[in-house]
């Protein structure tokens, strides 16, 4: 039998930038998207959702090819913003949801057609961000009503504060990099990153109010993401007032460890993916290394069941965000400074010294040097371990002012995670080549 062979166009070797392709994933992201709605018993589900995607991609596809394409896809969006609106006055009449509830379902409509077309017209991954982060909502319905219903005034004040000031200075400042003593970084890559750290810490505070104390995971890792030496000033008196809870306190601590990893990867690795420079993939190895040995010590120390409560400041306020900033401004300086003063080695002193007081700074102002050519792929990522290793250590020395078998598990348990990084790290340079 002779074998057949595949050409490039054909639909079983297209790439994303085949039509077919894009038809079959706008119309998986509209059975993605109607599951939850179809879960809730809503009129519209997954059926119509997966259709809803189809007519978009449609639309887009002719719009692209007939010359009436284009009018054919606005009337088609106008069609689904009627149908969600004659959908909602009829629930509305019979009275079976709240008005909010049926408004969501009508725009969730209009968002399901506006994916096919982003699908269609090439942009995936952005059609895929959408669905995803739309179902999230659509999911968390019930914790996002409790979570604003449950913000006080000044919150709610100091939040607006905050969005207001992150989307006027970000266009005020200079597109291009500026040089800090002789090193080039862009200023509104820092502010972003300013942003994005206040944004986790938000998303994190969120989470535990939303789902209080329940047990160790949510404490320690959810906490750390925040502020992992808040987890520790807690942990320290749940450990001074009850000798019973040493253990659960130790795993808390320990699970911080891993959200500080997670977040610093993340920052890392977010910040690098598009970037001209490349992806600093080197940091993934130790970090992924640092966070699973951090929940694996956590598992074995302690029962995740056992409830314990983390009190954590409030991060809806413009105060915190701009002493975040300020501190990273110090440390961006201070790291540029060291850089060429001294070198690779005055960046790692100041990597480490700057962990002490806050890895995220750290982590962020060794990448943005990288994004300026400041440094090297593999300076940064190092940067980045010893900035991470100094957090671990400076939280087990916080830990020395309480309880001794708290402090003692602690600090063993933190040797174990800077040898097993260190480890990790070691493998990467001989069997992938080094940083």
């Amino acid at each position: 039998m002779v074998p057949i062979p595949l050409q490039a166009d054909t639909v079983f070797a297209a790439p994303l930038s085949e039509p077919v392709v894009r038809l079959l994933i706008a119309g998986a992201l509209g059975l993605f998207l109607g599951l939850e709605r179809e879960w809730s018993e809503k009129s519209a589900g997954v059926r119509t959702f997966s259709l809803l995607t189809l007519s978009g991609a449609t639309a887009t596809l002719l719009a692209e090819r007939v010359d009436a394409g284009g009018a054919l896809l606005a009337v088609g969006g106008l069609l689904v913003l009627l149908m969600g609106a004659l959908l909602a006055v009829r629930e509305l009449r019979r009275g079976t949801e709240e008005p909010s509830l049926s408004l969501t379902t009508s725009v969730s409509m209009f968002v399901a057609y506006g994916i096919g077309a982003l699908v269609a017209s090439g942009l995936v991954t952005e059609g895929v961000t959408v669905a995803v982060i739309s179902s999230a909502l659509l999911v968390l319905k019930r914790e996002l009503h409790s979570f604003a219903g449950g913000l006080d005034r000044q919150e709610l004040r100091s939040s607006t504060e905050f969005a207001v000031l992150a989307f006027v200075i970000y266009p005020l400042l200079p597109s291009e990099s500026v040089s800090l003593f002789g090193v080039a970084f862009p200023p509104r890559v820092a502010w972003l990153m300013v942003v994005t750290v206040a944004g986790i810490g938000i998303a994190n505070y969120a989470l535990v109010r939303s789902y209080g104390g329940r047990g160790v995971a949510i404490t320690g890792f959810f906490g750390g993401l925040a502020s992992s030496t808040a987890v520790v000033g807690s942990m320290l008196d749940h450990a001074r007032q009850r000798e019973s809870v040493t253990e659960y306190a130790v795993a808390a601590v320990l699970l911080a460890d891993a959200a500080m990893a997670a977040r610093n990867l993340a920052i890392v690795l977010f910040f690098t993916l598009t970037s001209g420079p490349g992806t600093l993939v080197a940091a993934a190895v130790p970090l992924g290394a640092l966070v699973l040995a951090s929940v694996a010590a956590a598992a074995v120390t302690a029962d995740w069941d056992a409830e314990l409560e983390v009190d954590l400041e409030s991060p809806f306020s413009l105060r915190n965000a701009l002493a975040f900033g300020g501190v990273f401004a110090v440390i961006l300086a201070g790291s540029a400074f060291a850089q060429a003063r001294f070198g690779t080695a005055g960046l790692y002193i100041s990597a480490v010294l700057s962990g002490l007081v806050s890895s995220a700074g750290a982590t962020t102002s060794a990448t943005l040097l990288y994004l300026g050519g400041g440094v090297g792929g593999g300076p940064a990522v190092v940067a980045v371990l010893l900035a991470s290793a100094s957090s671990i250590a400076v939280k087990a020395g916080l830990t020395l002012s309480g309880p001794r078998p708290f402090a003692r598990a602690v600090t063993l348990w933190s040797a174990v995670l800077l040898v097993v990084t260190g480890v990790a790290a070691a493998a990467s340079v001989l069997f992938g080549g080094g940083f």
